[in-house]
């Protein structure tokens, strides 16, 4: 079982009221996006607010917005939001990304997710995890047409998808204007199983950077790679 907080060297998440926990993934995809120089960032699909506290770690002069569906897990993303040390620059919405794209807000410089990804699986009886795994509640299709509407013309859109999923998402984004400038592959170990991809689109064309990181070595330890990336974050490095 899953413990019902996670600490990080500069903020606590508490993920008791969320169905979706605190994953090693997640973790690489807030060490890893390019957030350093942007002025707005959004979040979506917010969750217990990770990836939003982890981008304002490193984003120092953004702005961020963050979007969750889930009532409970808004409320807690919102717990762990003001518990932390930006709780100035980090604005949860308890809203759909329909209904925050209604809103009109001001164009993003980055926009960051890890979406629900299952297309056709079988539901649980669990709403909660419905909701955060499913595309039922938000479509690929959704969030492309949401970045074309509200990302900057130079701004980038950072996804973490299964492998498979990647590529379905990846084929419509270029179908409507978004190039892959970046690939990050996650393994489990060297040369081992692909889990997760991250891929970074913009609306420049060019050779995309691709790239391979494994989590742990052959011996179950951290790799070197992995301990570099989430030297800021983790208690343990």
């Amino acid at each position: 079982m899953a413990n019902n907080y996670f600490r990080f060297k500069q903020f606590l998440i508490r993920q008791d009221q969320c169905a979706m926990k605190v994953c090693t993934d997640s973790c690489v995809l807030g060490a890893y996006a390019e957030v350093e120089t942007a002025r707005r960032i959004l979040d979506i699909g917010a969750g217990t607010g990770l990836l939003s506290l982890m981008v304002a770690q490193r984003a120092p002069a953004a702005q961020l917005e963050a979007v969750e569906i889930d009532a409970a897990a808004a409320q807690q993303a919102q717990e762990n939001i003001s518990a932390s040390p930006w709780a100035g620059r980090v604005q949860l919405h308890p809203a759909s990304l329909q209904e925050f794209g209604a809103t009109q807000p001001q164009p993003f410089d980055v926009i960051i997710s890890n979406p629900p990804f299952f297309q056709a699986s079988l539901t649980s009886a669990d709403k909660a995890k419905n909701l955060a795994k499913h595309t039922q509640s938000l479509s690929f299709s959704e969030i492309i047409t949401f970045a074309q509407r509200f990302l900057t013309p130079e701004g980038k859109l950072h996804i973490l998808l299964p492998p498979h999923e990647a590529r379905v998402f990846e084929r419509e984004a270029q179908q409507r204007g978004f190039y892959t400038s970046s690939t990050l592959w996650l393994e489990a170990t060297p040369n081992g199983k692909l889990l997760r991809a991250i891929h970074t689109y913009s609306r420049q064309t060019g050779a995309p950077a691709e790239s391979t990181l494994a989590i742990r070595e052959k011996d179950h330890t951290y790799t070197p790679a992995f301990q570099e990336l989430l030297r800021e974050y983790y208690l343990i490095f």
